[in-house]
């Protein structure tokens, strides 16, 4: 690692991978025997992925929000519910160990997870290049509405965060829910989609020490659209971390909702270049170095900041 402490790391950008959807929402239901088949065609895409992301030299890499399915959270069809499995032992879990040691990469998976409680989570396992699961994120806020272009009804699928991340030795982090994991390309932390618009998250998830925090989503509508541009930016350069936010691109049937993709990084001093040669994958170099570095603005946020006068809001 050179001493600018550079990180190849990517992001994936692609839909539901299972072809054989039905073409109307209505007959979803007729999908509640294949969902099996469903998860193998996402996860056999993404090791593919994989594939293609070393081959271009990349060392991390984060897949999409619930990337072994579709967005189902556009209704309630309760059958995608039999989808979530365990976060150590499922299928998914226990493929992506093998090929991150195969590929000496570190692996972002955001999956459907069934706890031993009988709980479900959405949920970011983050597995080390040795293969070893170093813990899990839990999405920590749960939207539920719709806006101009559809709905999305999280509140049917999954609970909030209960803190329990099964923490490990590499857990830098004091909050339960926001670990930072140190592996052997920096320290590394999790925030799903919806929980970028809260203002506490990317602060706690710094305050432990993140230098690179990816942002698996899945989302859309103009608004959604034109804060995706900014929030990341800002949040890199008031908290000093570089931001990786991964969206789909494209349609999934029988939903037809148009996902705008537009996934990038960004860090203190502005966006990052793609240099992805494929279109289902964005990939930059990280230059975790600059963030030791003084501010080229001048500013030094952590020294002036008024501690004094904040309280919590009521």
């Amino acid at each position: 690692m050179t001493s600018s402490r550079l990180v190849r790391a990517a992001l994936t950008e692609t839909i539901n991978a299972y072809r054989d959807m039905p073409t109307r929402a209505e007959d979803l239901p007729s999908l509640a025997g294949r969902l099996e088949d469903v998860r193998r065609a996402n996860v056999d895409h993404h090791v593919a992925l994989v594939a293609k992301a070393k081959a271009q030299g990349v060392q991390v890499i984060c897949f999409g929000e619930l990337f072994p399915g579709p967005y189902f959270a556009l209704r309630h069809d309760p059958m995608w519910t039999a989808l979530a499995e365990d976060a150590r032992s499922g299928k998914t879990v226990t493929t992506l160990r093998e090929v991150a040691k195969a590929q000496r990469m570190i692996i972002i998976a955001p999956i459907y997870e069934l706890d031993p409680s009988g709980k479900r989570f959405n949920t970011a396992v983050v597995i080390d290049e040795t293969g070893e699961v170093l813990g899990t994120y839990r999405k920590t806020h749960i939207p539920h509405g719709q806006n101009e272009q559809g709905s999305f009804l999280e509140g049917h699928y999954y609970d909030r965060s209960d803190g329990q991340n099964a923490l490990g030795a590499k857990n830098v982090s004091k909050n339960p829910f926001f670990p930072v994991w140190q592996t052997s390309l920096g320290r590394l932390g999790v925030a799903i989609c919806y929980d970028r618009h809260f203002e506490g998250v990317m602060w706690s998830l710094a305050n432990a020490g993140a230098e690179l925090v990816f942002s698996p989503a899945v989302t859309f509508g103009a608004k959604s659209q034109r804060m995706w541009h900014l929030e990341f930016q800002v949040d890199a350069a008031r908290h000093n971390v570089f931001i990786g936010g991964s969206n789909r691109k494209g349609v999934e049937a029988p939903w037809n909702q148009p996902y705008f993709g537009e996934s990038h990084f960004a860090g203190p001093n502005g966006v990052l270049k793609n240099l992805s040669t494929d279109p289902e994958l964005v990939i930059t170099d990280v230059a975790l170095g600059e963030l030791s570095r003084p501010d080229p603005s001048g500013w030094n946020l952590p020294r002036d900041l008024r501690h004094d006068i904040y309280s919590p809001r009521k």
